[in-house]
């Protein structure tokens, strides 16, 4: 795979009318419309200046501006609330990864609880990036485990596994889009132009581990409940037709923060960091204790690793 960016291949690359002839030498064109057809009522809500708003990578900074006031007033028109929507870029010299340590991890589900607020996810789906999966002691077999279990937790005999994206350094979902609307950026982390997605799902697909969303409907937050600092790139409210996904919390991460995720950790299971600060914790993580990719065997290259106490 290549690791070069909708912007590497040369600004004014990706246009809409370049966009449908991808979608359509990569499925024929009879599959392609099929493909379309579902999307077809997401279409009537897209303002002008939506439709005609360049590649966030083709954008210079006035019109990056002009596009997130636009976005701000948008959101206090459609939701009632004031927000301010920033674009935090990545710091030179970082690249983030994560490593959650299986041994304590009681399947509490705090982490996809601050994930569902941080990231301003719809109310009625209780949606969230993270997953977290009641398995049998000995066991990874995802299809005998549960992401929906209702009893107390830990429970005797099982161990709990949360999934999110894993920031691949090989992403599949980046590989098979086909208006390069989504990306990995300097620091490892995998984004998405909302305003930019056709909503094939195509990426949704290609994820191994099932870390993307598709907004089926416009998301129901009350205005009391937004998280009003929010990023282009990250957990503004994305809308409806488009897929969406976790990125590390992009909008705290790059300013210093730790993940929400993190923070809500009761156990401390959860570590974060730059991966080429040989003093981080990341790093004494990944050096000293026993690490678990998933899903290694097909060569991704993931920022997320699973690690257990001697």
């Amino acid at each position: 795979m290549s690791d070069t960016t909708p912007e590497e291949h040369g600004r004014g690359a990706v246009t809409r009318r370049t966009a449908v002839k991808a979608g359509t030498a990569l499925l024929g064109a009879g599959a392609f419309a099929r493909a379309m057809a579902p999307l077809t009522s997401f279409t009537k809500d897209i303002t002008i200046d939506e439709f005609l708003q360049k590649h966030y990578l083709e954008l210079d900074d006035a019109h990056l501006q002009k596009v997130l006031r636009r976005l701000e007033k948008e959101t206090k028109d459609e939701y009632g609330a004031d927000v301010q929507i920033s674009d935090v870029r990545p710091t030179p010299g970082v690249q983030f990864g994560y490593a959650l340590n299986l041994s304590v991890c009681t399947g509490c589900r705090r982490c996809a609880d601050a994930c569902h607020h941080e990231n301003n996810h719809d109310r009625r789906t209780n949606n969230s990036y993270i997953r977290v999966f009641e398995l049998s002691n000995g066991s990874l077999d995802f299809s005998e485990g549960s992401v929906d279990y209702d009893h107390t937790v830990p429970q005797p005999g099982k161990f709990y596994m949360p999934v999110q994206c894993h920031q691949c350094d090989e992403p599949p979902c980046v590989d098979v889009c086909p208006v390069q609307a989504t990306w990995k950026e300097a620091d490892g982390i995998v984004v998405v132009d909302y305003n930019w997605c056709i909503g094939c799902r195509y990426c949704e697909a290609a994820c191994p581990y099932h870390a993307r969303r598709f907004n089926w409907t416009k998301p129901e937050i009350p205005a009391e409940e937004i998280n009003t600092e929010q990023s282009y790139l990250s957990n503004r409210i994305r809308p409806q037709g488009v897929v969406e996904k976790c990125t590390f919390c992009l909008h705290r991460t790059r300013k210093g923060r730790l993940p929400a995720c993190l923070e809500a950790c009761p156990t401390g299971a959860r570590v974060f960091g730059n991966l080429l600060d040989p003093n981080s914790e990341i790093r004494r993580v990944l050096e000293t204790k026993r690490v678990y990719v998933l899903k290694e065997e097909l060569g991704l290259k993931p920022r997320f690793f699973y690690f257990f106490d001697e």
